[in-house]
C-alpha cells in the first residue's frame, strides 16, 4: 500500500488542483511501479510560507525579497 505526503506552501491551490495532484500521483504509481489505485494513499499538507525555511530563512523572507 504505497502512502505519498505532497507538501505545499499554503498559497491558494484549488479543490480541483489538489484532486489533479491525487489522481496523478496514484495513476504514475500505477504506470510505473504497477502498484492499485484502490489502496494508494496520497495526502496533501499545506504549509503556511512562515513555517518552511530554506538556507536558513523563512519562504516568507525569500519571496519578500524576489527568491
Amino acid at each position: 500500500m504505497p502512502y505519498v505526503n505532497i507538501r505545499i506552501t499554503r498559497e491558494g491551490a484549488t479543490a480541483d488542483q489538489k484532486a489533479e495532484l491525487i489522481k496523478g500521483v496514484t495513476e504514475l504509481l500505477e504506470t510505473v511501479l504497477n502498484k492499485n489505485p484502490a489502496t494508494t494513499v496520497v495526502t496533501i499538507d499545506e504549509l503556511e510560507t512562515d513555517n518552511w525555511g530554506i538556507g536558513g530563512e523563512s519562504i516568507s523572507v525569500r519571496r519578500k525579497r524576489g527568491h
